[in-house]
This record gives structure tokens, sequence and C-alpha cells, in this order.
């Protein structure tokens, strides 16, 4: 069996999509610890980077539903990819105001949801905001936490796409030599 297509076998189990889906938990898990526990006030982009990680976790629950059928894979994979391509962007779009901050270009201490999904009114201990953006509060192994959400992303993607492909394959599949 090859690569691809046992990445293929485990993308059609339950087992895959609630990995994903923890993982995402787990994320999101974190950052209400940091902002709860450690007291890290979060800013507007770290709320928007919050809100890109529950679109990964409502990707993995569209393909628990039924990941043996196609098209809840292909929607699954397509809100997760999505979700993780507008994190990438927007972790990238925070690491530049922290790397290189402007007092004439801050950030809202609001986040501007639709009017229809005001998050912020509805859940404000998870998506209330109240710092800069261009704040460096936390660190691990000197990437601050949008760098490490860019890590984050940028992981995600690499798994999608490689399920991406796996799902072209037949049993035979494609192999690497």
């Amino acid at each position: 069996m090859t690569l691809l297509s046992s990445i293929k076998q485990f993308s059609k189990r339950r087992s895959s999509w609630a990995l994903l889906l923890f993982c995402a938990l787990l994320i999101d898990g974190t950052a209400l610890y940091f902002q709860h526990v450690m007291q890290l006030t979060p800013c507007v982009m770290c709320i928007y980077e919050r809100v890109a990680v529950l679109g990964i976790a409502l990707g993995a629950l569209i393909g628990l539903i039924n990941p043996k059928n196609s098209f809840f894979v292909w929607l699954g994979m397509i809100v997760w990819g999505i979700s993780a391509a507008k994190g990438l962007s927007l972790s990238i779009e925070h690491v530049g105001m922290q790397l290189h901050p402007n007092i004439f270009a801050t950030c809202s201490l609001i986040p501007e949801f639709p009017s229809w999904l005001p998050l912020h009114q509805w859940f404000p201990w998870m998506f209330s905001a109240g710092a800069q953006c261009s704040d460096i509060k936390w660190q691990f192994l000197t990437l601050s936490m949008p760098q490490w959400l860019i890590v984050i992303f940028a992981g995600n993607l690499v798994a999608l796409v490689l399920v991406f492909v796996s799902q072209f394959t037949r049993k035979t599949g494609l192999t690497f030599r």
C-alpha cells in the first residue's frame, strides 16, 4: 500500500476527522488558557485567528458526519482549506504588525463581525479583544503566538494537500520511489 492510498483510507475514517477536530479544539482551548489563566488579553487579530481555527473545527465536523461519503469529505476539505488559508493570511498580517509596528496603523479594539453574527457580544469570554495587535506578550522558542499560528495553519494546509491529492488515487495508488 502506498502513502497516498493510506492517507485516502485514513480520510475515510471518523478517527481522522475526529483527530482534526481535537487538534482545532486544543488550539482554541490553549488560546483560552492564555487569555483566562495567564491573563494575556487577545487582540482583534487573535480573535479572527480563533475564528479561523473554529472554521477548521467546522470542516472536521462536516467530515465526521459521514467520512465514507465523498460529498462530506470534499465539503469538509473545502471548509478546512478556506479556514486554514484565511488563518494563515491573518497570521502573516499579524506577524507583520508585530515585527513592523506603526503608530498610524493600529488595529481596532472591537472585532468587526457581521451584524447578523456578533460573536463578541454573544460570547465575550471568547471573542472580546482588548490588546494592541503589535504587542508581543508571549514567546516560545523565540516565536510569538501568531508566528506559531503560521506554523499551525501552514501545517494544516500541507495536511490538506496530502488528503486532497490522495482522493485521486486508486487501490493501486501512486508510489513514491
